[in-house]
């Protein structure tokens, strides 16, 4: 008998009726399958990995490149929406420069990476989840001005669809500036036909996130996706190791139009759907007391037997 249907029986035996906790009950008993047993309580951790873009170079955000150094180092001082709300969750944070400065290079030109560079972030990401031992879930953040531009392209080479349906405001944009993302990634595509997407399209801290979805994988952890950037990560990482979806929960559905799409792709329905826009693990860090909650309820709970309560079956 697995992990899985050992909840789902522990969530019957509870003083409720079956079922009545509703999806509370589907995210305890997939945590459980995921980690391989029923924990009793969840330690969690969020990683938010930063990165700048060449192709920020193309006008395709509302914000100047410094932000992304500036970003970090309000990260480091405790300041941003992430650290308020990792604190709020009771979840480690830990703020990774995957090339912050030395950025990729402009992918509407050429490849944003090389194979050696995809490689060195794929096991830089599974490395850390090595390291995170103690961890049950791993949140997914990320911090990189043009970096929904990347995820766009990677998203669309992934899905092989129209650029359109996938390019959204980021951080901001007028419709002039969507027009001219779309038009970017257009030229994207052209221009790294046949090139491997994560390679060609992704980004330093992007292509770190997959390695953190594949480390989760194989050390059977949960990963709590954030929004469309963070999906398009995760799509990267299912492309490499399909079964890697079975660690994944995605946090909340954003605004971004790609992200439906990812999540249709990965079969995964979102806990939360707040209109957050913003990434860098907020969403992640809002979706955590959730998980918490799942868990606590297997651990804390008073049982039909123990509290004298009559079971009637249903």
């Amino acid at each position: 008998m697995s992990a899985y249907d050992d909840a789902r029986r522990a969530y019957d035996a509870k003083t409720k009726p079956r079922g009545s906790l509703g999806r509370l009950e589907d995210l305890g008993a997939r945590l459980a399958g995921i980690r391989g047993f029923v924990p009793e309580r969840l330690e969690s951790a969020i990683v938010v990995a930063a990165g700048d873009h060449g192709v920020a170079a193309e006008g395709v955000s509302a914000y100047p490149q410094e932000v992304t150094a500036q970003m970090v180092a309000n990260f480091a001082a405790g300041g941003a929406a992430v650290n308020v709300l990792a604190r709020c969750a009771g979840a480690r944070l830990l703020i990774e420069d995957r090339g912050v400065g030395a950025g990729t290079r402009n992918l509407a030109e050429g490849p944003a990476m090389t194979p050696a560079e995809v490689e060195r972030e794929l096991a830089a990401g599974q490395a850390l989840v090595g390291e995170l031992e103690d961890v049950d879930v791993i949140g997914l953040g990320e911090m990189g001005i043009a970096n929904t531009t990347s995820a766009s392209a990677l998203t669309a080479a992934l899905l092989a669809v129209d650029p359109a349906p996938v390019c959204g405001r980021g951080t901001g944009l007028d419709d002039d500036g969507v027009a001219r993302k779309v038009e970017v990634v257009r030229r994207a595509l052209e221009v790294n036909a046949g090139a491997d997407p994560l390679t060609a399209l992704g980004g330093f801290e992007i292509a770190f996130l997959a390695g953190i979805v594949l480390g989760c994988e194989r050390r059977r952890k949960a990963v709590l996706l954030d929004g469309f950037i963070t999906g398009a990560a995760a799509l990267a990482a299912v492309r490499i190791s399909p079964t890697a979806v079975d660690v994944m929960i995605a946090a909340h559905r954003s605004p971004e139009p790609g992200h439906d799409l990812v999540l249709a792709e990965l079969g995964l329905e979102p806990l939360l759907d707040l209109g957050l826009r913003l990434g860098e693990g907020s969403g992640a860090a809002l979706a955590l007391p959730l998980l918490h909650a799942s868990v606590a309820i297997l651990a804390e709970m008073a049982t039909f037997g123990g509290a004298g309560v009559t079971d009637a079956g249903r």
